[in-house]
């Protein structure tokens, strides 16, 4: 199934990336730059970007629906890694459409037959 985050990115463009502080570089097993967070409350961080009224994430690279990428892929948190576009795993994603509709995009489709790329 191709993926179609890959040309959507609607999520890293419209919800905070909010996450426990301990999965950034700060903490000895941590993943996410820390320079790439602004602290939230105590305990938590979020992805720069994502805090503001107009949240787009700084790892973000590329054009909403037509072509983007994570520059820390490998590195993401848990909500980006936990994210799942619409009908990719079988399930419908409300906050996928959610996000998909905020940027001018329609909800992704179910694929017609079993194994077939969702439809963009």
């Amino acid at each position: 199934m191709s993926n179609p985050c890959l040309s959507c990115g609607a999520c890293c463009a419209h919800f905070r990336a909010s996450f426990h502080w301990l999965e950034t570089t700060l903490a000895p097993d941590g993943l996410t730059p820390a320079e790439l967070t602004v602290p939230v409350t105590g305990h938590l961080v979020a992805m720069r970007g994502t805090d503001g009224k107009f949240p787009r994430c700084i790892a973000l690279e590329g054009s909403i629906g037509q072509s983007v990428r994570c520059s820390i892929y490998e590195r993401r948190a848990s909500p980006c890694r936990n994210f799942q576009a619409s009908w990719v795993d079988g399930q419908h994603n409300e906050r996928c459409d959610k996000a998909r509709a905020a940027h001018g995009l329609l909800p992704l489709q179910p694929p017609d037959e079993p194994g077939l790329p969702v439809n963009l």
